[in-house]
């Protein structure tokens, strides 16, 4: 198995991608602390893999709090006795908005939980793993909207600023044997939309042209998949990537 003996923490594991990833993981050996901010979705994901259920831990996050962030990063330690894999996967859209009809609320609320939580999330597993005095690999899910314009200004600068944030971290502690790398996530069949509301008719308008040439969507397995392998041994050479899952979506 190829997280044997590792312990992890993912990030919006109650649905979609995050989930994929918890099953996954788990499949793969790695004991692991499953977080979201919907309670019924962890009870759910609970039941499903009660087969794995003294590798799961499963808590409470709202990943744009300082403090809860922080928490899941003591949980894993005090309840597997270390910290191996962070995984910064809870995400919200916009509404499509392009920055002049992109409200204060909006811009902060995106960027809180899509930037601001990886960031608190980050500092605290370096940390844990310096004083651990190991290495780790800390995996951040981004987007094609980083750099494709497929939502509005929040959330394309939210990823963007993710994809930043990896690259220098990665540059950073290389000496430390901490390896940090993205995923751009292209269209994924996920629930992530509901986030949305009511999307802004003008940059949903403009967007429209974009998705039009979006491939078939991929699924929340594509991304887990690949998680998998950034957080095995058998990426242990590779960190500061940004890899497209996005079926060559982002190469036209």
């Amino acid at each position: 198995m190829r997280l044997q003996g590792k312990v992890a923490v993912i990030t919006g594991a109650g649905s979609g991608m995050g989930k994929a990833m918890t099953t996954l993981f788990l499949k793969e050996g790695a004991k692991v602390v499953a977080t979201d901010i919907s309670d019924e979705a962890l009870k759910a994901l609970k039941e499903e893999l009660k087969a794995h259920e003294k590798s799961l831990c499963i808590s409470h996050c709202d990943v744009s709090k300082k403090e809860d962030n922080e928490a899941m990063i003591d949980l894993a330690v005090k309840q597997f006795g270390t910290l191996d894999i962070l995984v910064n996967n809870a995400g919200i859209m916009d509404d499509m908005g392009a920055i002049g009809d992109c409200t204060d609320q909006k811009f902060d609320l995106v960027h809180k939980v899509n930037e601001y939580g990886p960031f608190y999330a980050m500092r605290k597993a370096v940390n844990t793993f310096k004083e651990l005095k190991k290495g780790g690999s800390i995996i951040n899910i981004a987007s094609v909207g980083a750099y494709k314009t497929v939502a509005g200004a929040a959330y394309s600068s939210s990823k963007a600023g993710i994809i930043a944030l990896t690259r220098n971290s990665a540059f950073m502690y290389q000496p430390e044997g901490i390896r940090f790398n993205a995923i751009a996530p292209g269209g994924i069949a996920t629930n992530i939309a509901k986030s949305m509301g009511q999307p802004n008719m003008h940059g949903y308008g403009r967007v429209q042209k974009v998705l039009a040439s979006c491939p078939p969507m991929g699924a929340s397995e594509d991304i887990a998949n690949a998680a998998l392998f950034l957080a095995s041994d058998e990426s242990r050479y590779i960190s500061g990537v940004t890899l497209p899952v996005d079926g060559s979506w982002s190469a036209a």
